[in-house]
């Protein structure tokens, strides 16, 4: 059996990442390829993505930027592996048995065509908005789960042929639920999955801003996922355009809206942007701006 360990790399310093992998591959003798595929990075990452390089079989730089769904399609092209391990750039190995944990699973759990391993927070950075989500909303706890809803693209394993019947979807170019519908996708097509406790480390360091204006482009990505109605099998659980809609449907978009800017808009927004922020502000953030769209 062998793996094809991928990586979509974006602006990060991805030495410690690919430098740890190949030592694992080595130390247990394990059959796997590592490719990078760079997402035209700035020109400052040269020297590091040169240095990074000896620890890869493939190093695959792109002219211009194709976005993350596209990116991790194009692995299929570029891989040989049985199974397709993806990481984010922006993960650290976190345990010297990492890859061994993902075979001893495919060996353990016959048939099984999606593992999903799971990730936790680097330390520095607990207090961040992003962070806290992160802690309070996708991190799932306990050994292992079958539930696909906590399937995140951080750190996941997938068998080649399943990857090929359900890839990305490239519509799908901005921030935001490509991770969701890829999910979904495999789950309502009862592809076997099994979530276990082989984490990464997460290191994201993105400042409260600069994730309200990401979140702001994933509202803006759901929002076009709900014009089509093809996609409705996919997204009609999700429970922020659950209450966008049934605010709609009772007429009072525009009394929450008018509400929201006239009396907490300031609250709200000095809270998420500070060093303790509540996740439920959040939500009510994400709700006002999808009941914008949706006017």
């Amino acid at each position: 059996m062998k793996i094809s360990v991928c990586i979509p790399v974006y602006n990060f310093d991805v030495r410690n990442l690919v430098a740890a992998l190949r030592k694992e591959t080595q130390t247990y003798q394990i059959e796997a390829e590592i490719i990078l595929i760079d997402d035209a990075s700035d020109n400052r990452f040269n020297e590091i993505y040169k240095e990074a390089s000896v620890y890869t079989n493939q190093f695959i730089f792109l002219d211009k930027n194709i976005g993350r769904s596209k990116i991790r399609n194009l692995f299929l092209k570029h891989t040989k592996g049985d199974y397709l391990l993806f990481l984010d750039c922006d993960a650290k190995i976190d345990n010297t048995d990492f890859l061994k944990n993902y075979l001893q699973e495919i060996e353990q759990n016959r048939g099984v065509e999606v593992i999903y391993g799971n990730f936790k927070i680097d330390s520095a950075y607990l207090k961040t908005l992003r962070n806290r989500y992160s802690v309070e909303r996708e991190i799932f706890s306990g050994d292992r789960t079958l539930d696909f809803s906590v399937f995140k693209t951080v750190n996941f394993i997938i068998q080649r042929e399943t990857f090929i019947k359900f890839p990305f979807d490239e519509t799908l170019a901005n921030y935001g639920y490509e991770d969701y519908v890829f999910a979904k996708k495999m789950e309502l097509n009862h592809v076997k999955f099994s979530a276990i406790n082989n984490p990464v480390i997460h290191i994201d360091d993105t400042p409260n801003e600069v994730f309200l204006a990401k979140t702001e482009t994933a509202m803006n990505s759901l929002f076009q996922l709900s014009q089509l109605v093809e996609n409705e099998i996919y997204i009609k659980d999700i429970k922020v355009l659950r209450m966008a809609r049934k605010i709609k449907n009772l007429g009072f978009p525009k009394l929450f809206i008018f509400l929201y800017e006239g009396l907490v808009k300031r609250m709200i927004l000095k809270n998420l942007l500070s060093e303790n922020p509540n996740i439920k502000y959040l939500d009510a953030y994400k709700l006002i701006l999808l009941l914008k769209k949706m006017r």
